[in-house]
C-alpha cells in the first residue's frame, strides 16, 4: 500500500466527517473510519490475498455516501469508478423501508463485487461491535447483534481472519443484550 493513496482517502473523509461524532461518544468520527482501515491493514498482514490500496480506500471512504453530502460522483472523480462502486455497495439505500431490508440490499450488492467490498463489511461490523451507547435500549443492542450475525453468515468466506474476528466480537456483544 502506499501512504499517497492512504493519506488521499483519509484526507477526504476528514473533511467529509469533520462534524461528525462517533455515536454516543465525543470522538471524532475518524476514530472509526481509521479502525476499521485497521483492521483491514491486521487482515492482509495474515493474509495478503486481495488488493490493500482498493480495500484501504473503501475503509477511509466506506460512509462517506451514506453520512456527508458527498456525490458518487465525486468519489468517482477522486477515487476512481470502482472505488465509487464499492463505496455505493456499503451505502444502504434509502428508497427501502426497513433496516433488513437495507442491509440485504447492501449485502447482496457487496456480494456483487470484489471481495474487497466485502472484507471492509466485515471490518465496519468488527469496529462497531464495542460497547453500545449507554441509550440504546435491549432491542436495539439484539437487532444490532442479529444484523452482525447475519452479516457474518452472508460474507462468510471473504476472508479467514476476519470472520474469525467478527464471530469472536459477535460472541463479546452477546454479553450486552443480557444486561
Amino acid at each position: 500500500m502506499t501512504q499517497e493513496i492512504y493519506q488521499k482517502a483519509i484526507k477526504f473523509a476528514g473533511e467529509k466527517h469533520k462534524n461528525q461524532k462517533v455515536p454516543g461518544t465525543e470522538s471524532n468520527y475518524l476514530l472509526h473510519i481509521s479502525n476499521v482501515a485497521m483492521e483491514i491493514l491486521l487482515a492482509h498482514r495474515v493474509h495478503e490475498d486481495f488488493d490493500l490500496n482498493y480495500a484501504v480506500q473503501l475503509a477511509l471512504l466506506h460512509d462517506t455516501l451514506e453520512d456527508t453530502d458527498t456525490e458518487l460522483s465525486e468519489l468517482e472523480v477522486s477515487f476512481g469508478k470502482k472505488v465509487a462502486l464499492g463505496v455505493k455497495a456499503l451505502t444502504k439505500n434509502d428508497n427501502l423501508t426497513s433496516k433488513r431490508e437495507k442491509m440485504n440490499d447492501s449485502l447482496f450488492r457487496i456480494n456483487k463485487l470484489e471481495k474487497e467490498v466485502g472484507i471492509v463489511k466485515l471490518a465496519d461490523r468488527i469496529t462497531n461491535l464495542q460497547n453500545p451507547p449507554k441509550h440504546w435500549g435491549k432491542d436495539k443492542i439484539e437487532n444490532y447483534l442479529n444484523e452482525a450475525i447475519l452479516i457474518s453468515k452472508r460474507l462468510k468466506n471473504k476472508n479467514e481472519y476476519l470472520n474469525r474476528r467478527l464471530e469472536m466480537k459477535i460472541v463479546e456483544y452477546k454479553n450486552y443484550t443480557e444486561l
